[in-house]
């Protein structure tokens, strides 16, 4: 059954009123009472005569926040609603276009049984596109909203061409060209498009770090063109990074020696960096951490780069598969399981991972090319939570082994075994037997290097 609209949406259009559409003219002028979003729009002055105005401005002066506004209106519009004769509600633009009111409206309707009916309107972004002559289509335009430009795991895509709507005012232009200048260069040019459609339309370029700072006018009919990046200038997005190893791999004009490595030949430097990258954790520099991070996701890239040249997989697989895994290892976060802390996580954890291993092996899963003590410390975890501990050797014993290894009557499997059986007291203990013995290595460099120094001076 289709429930009867009893909440007209009209699209005022992006200024002027000439711009407004027949058929917005004709449903305004049947109407008897029209509730407009903002008053603060030229078009107002010369809608049709006839039907009754009203605004929610004052809302937005009584309003903590832009939430907070919307919310009020779109509970006072689905109240208005529900009069026998419904309620027409008209914004600016187009009502599909950055309208959070009506987005808001078009979810909560079906609940409150109001049918909808859809006015459209000339959008911002046709006067903005006749402004800059461009094709949104053609050019892939990427649109954005100004107000949660700033918002992490943001859409930005600098390869791109981008429309920042809603501008507002210039703090709005602040933090938008903070976002922006996470991923864009600061003297990259960009177009301010202010009253786009109206008798006052301008454009003004200025270079994105300017853009707080520069004459043009930041209202409620602003929007910022952010022109696309050249690929090897894309140099802060993972597609940048992506586009430079394809390129260093490419038949013409890539680099001879990233062409003839393989999967083989790349080992090594996956493992040199990983070592690398926690050399500057142990460390502490900020910085370097970074580099050495750069450094190692690199060598993931050049790996998948070589899979996907040779036909095998791709790094959005690579990416599928960790993200793929997450979500089903965490279903605490995305499902509906409990937990009351870590340690349930980390049960759950082997459980979860008990199920994916099915009949493989239960120490397959731990690398052979793991250093010795990590790998030994992961064994005998994976084989005492099932119950297959190595059993603990007694104190005597290991001291024993250890006059032997002194007296030198003992053999590679003799230290081996001794070996083996501190790591288990570490792991009994809640130690990380790799981290300690890398601890009393950085301890006796920096012995050394202490000893060298005052004998060097």
């Amino acid at each position: 059954m289709t429930i009867a609209p009893r909440l007209v949406i009209i699209g005022l259009g992006p200024g002027d009123a000439s711009l407004l559409t027949v058929e917005a003219r004709d449903a305004l002028a049947a109407a008897a009472e029209v509730w407009l979003r903002t008053a603060r729009h030229p078009t107002v002055a010369e809608l049709p005569a006839g039907p009754s105005y009203q605004s929610f401005d004052e809302v937005y002066e009584r309003g903590a926040s832009f939430a907070e506004v919307y919310e009020t209106i779109v509970e006072r519009v689905l109240e208005l609603s529900a009069r026998p004769g419904g309620v027409v509600y008209a914004v600016p633009g187009h009502p599909l276009f950055g309208e959070a009111t009506v987005r808001a409206l078009l979810e909560r309707a079906p609940a409150a049984g109001v049918g909808v009916r859809i006015v459209p309107g000339i959008s911002f972004l046709d006067a903005a596109a006749a402004a800059l002559e461009l094709d949104p289509l053609a050019e892939g335009l990427l649109l954005l909203d100004a107000l949660s430009l700033g918002e992490p795991h943001g859409m930005l895509a600098p390869q791109r061409p981008t429309v920042v709507a809603q501008v507002y005012d210039q703090r709005a232009a602040s933090q938008a060209k903070l976002a922006l200048l996470d991923l864009y260069p600061p003297e990259h040019p960009v177009r301010v498009v202010s009253g786009a459609g109206t008798k006052d339309e301008r454009v003004v370029d200025v270079p994105l770090e300017a853009l707080d700072r520069s004459a043009a006018v930041f209202d409620h009919l602003t929007s910022v063109y952010v022109p696309a990046l050249p690929a090897i200038a894309d140099t802060r997005s993972f597609a940048g990074l992506r586009y430079v190893v394809a390129r260093l791999r490419a038949a013409e004009g890539g680099c001879p020696w990233d062409l003839e490595q393989t999967h083989e030949t790349l080992k090594r430097y996956l493992l040199e960096e990983a070592y690398e990258a926690i050399d500057a954790h142990d460390e502490g520099e900020p910085h370097r951490i970074a580099e050495e991070m750069g450094d190692l996701m690199m060598q993931v890239l050049l790996h998948a780069q070589v899979a996907e040249d040779a036909g095998e997989f791709t790094i959005e697989d690579v990416i599928g598969s960790i993200d793929a895994k997450l979500i089903r290892r965490h279903p605490h976060v995305f499902g509906d399981v409990r937990v009351e802390g870590a340690d349930d996580v980390l049960r759950n954890w082997e459980v979860l991972k008990s199920e994916e291993r099915g009949d493989q092996p239960l120490l397959d899963a731990v690398p052979k090319a793991m250093p010795a003590l990590a790998q030994a410390q992961s064994v005998q975890g994976r084989a005492s939570k099932a119950g297959l501990a190595p059993a603990a050797k007694p104190a005597s014993d290991l001291a024993e082994s250890i006059a032997r290894l002194a007296s030198g009557d003992a053999e590679a499997a003799t230290l081996g075994d001794l070996l083996f059986a501190i790591v288990e007291l570490a792991r009994e203990r809640d130690l990380d037997a790799e981290e300690s013995l890398r601890m009393a290595v950085r301890r006796f460099r920096a012995q050394v290097a202490e000893t060298e120094g005052k004998s060097g001076g």
